[in-house]
């Protein structure tokens, strides 16, 4: 079936549209944080836009979505509420976790944002699971996990690898590999000779490497392994390559410290996600400065009712302390 060419113009505006939003967003996050009243850490994927928009405009609804620390372009990506996440960030109860998780514990059933969590792999299995639910029930869903590549180096990880594998799951394992667990680079932290791409093909699973930071290779990359997952190929690998501009945790620049230079990061820079697809788009005729300056308005407007609304929730009651966690009595 041949696509309208004002629908792949549309598409492409649209990718664009959703890695400024989140840019929008972050930034914006960032300059407030000094307030002090957000009082949970952040994590910002400034840097790293185009993985979530690319993997997200390749599912659908009912597919499910499990992230890690660094979930908030996750999240807007695949649909999450922006005022909630917000709220949550805030601390109130208006909150998508009614403010008891903070940044690092999203989610939005409504979109199957099924949660993010900061214990390294740890979503990576319970997306195996959902894979696994959505099969027995021949729900025709995928299951994605997002992750950073020091969780390839848990055990959970090759677990739930291989377990995928054995059971043939729709599942796909989307490895955002920023070259940084923390402060510790490759380097100090594996083999020099070890390849997970080639220790996740030894499981029998699909596995590709990609740009992280061109939106629609991301996309093509993921659309396939979607589409392969839902006729019954099972699972894939995705490696992507990208990189965090912002300190580990927080809001700040942290180039000074002597974990990476300033070098190394004005040279990943330079391959901004965002800017780069301006520059196609606007060959294009697609994007203009003044389309810019409309998008960034309305985003920015769209952030600072969030922040009003999360401002103006109150904190969570005492009275619901103890609702929604596990008791075995």
């Amino acid at each position: 079936m041949m696509i309208d060419q004002s629908v792949r113009l549309e598409f492409k505006q649209n990718l664009y549209n959703e890695m400024l939003r989140i840019r929008t967003v972050e930034e914006r996050i960032a300059e407030l944080y000094s307030e002090q009243e957000m009082r949970c850490p952040v994590h910002l994927c400034i840097g790293q836009e185009a993985i979530a928009v690319g993997v997200s405009a390749a599912l659908q609804n009912r597919d499910y979505v499990f992230s890690g620390h660094r979930a908030h372009g996750h999240y807007l990506a695949k649909g999450g509420n922006l005022k909630a996440m917000m709220a949550e960030i805030y601390g109130k109860e208006g909150g998508c976790s009614q403010g008891n998780g903070g940044s690092m514990h999203l989610i939005d059933l409504s979109v199957n944002f099924m949660g993010s969590t900061p214990i390294v792999g740890s979503t990576i299995p319970v997306a195996v699971g959902a894979a696994f639910t959505a099969k027995i029930k021949k729900q025709h869903a995928v299951s994605v996990a997002y992750f950073g590549d020091g969780a390839t180096e848990t055990g959970v990880f090759h677990e739930s690898i291989n377990f995928a594998a054995t059971q043939n799951l729709p599942v796909i394992f989307i490895c955002e590999d920023n070259f940084y667990s923390v402060y510790s680079s490759f380097e100090e932290r594996q083999s020099a000779n070890r390849d997970i791409i080639k220790l996740v093909q030894g499981h029998g699973v699909n596995s590709f490497e990609g740009d992280g930071n061109n939106v629609e290779e991301v996309f093509n990359l993921t659309l396939s392994a979607v589409n392969r997952a839902r006729e019954g190929g099972g699972p894939s690998f995705i490696k992507l390559l990208t990189y965090r501009w912002r300190e580990h945790c927080g809001p700040n620049y942290d180039n000074d410290i002597g974990y990476r230079t300033e070098a190394e990061f004005l040279q990943w820079q330079a391959k901004c996600p965002l800017k780069a697809y301006e520059t196609i788009l606007m060959s294009m005729n697609i994007m203009s400065d003044a389309l810019y300056q409309k998008l960034f308005s309305e985003y920015l407007t769209e952030m600072n009712n969030a922040v009003q609304y999360a401002k103006s929730q109150p904190f969570p009651s005492i009275k619901n302390a103890f609702t929604d966690i596990f008791s075995a009595q």
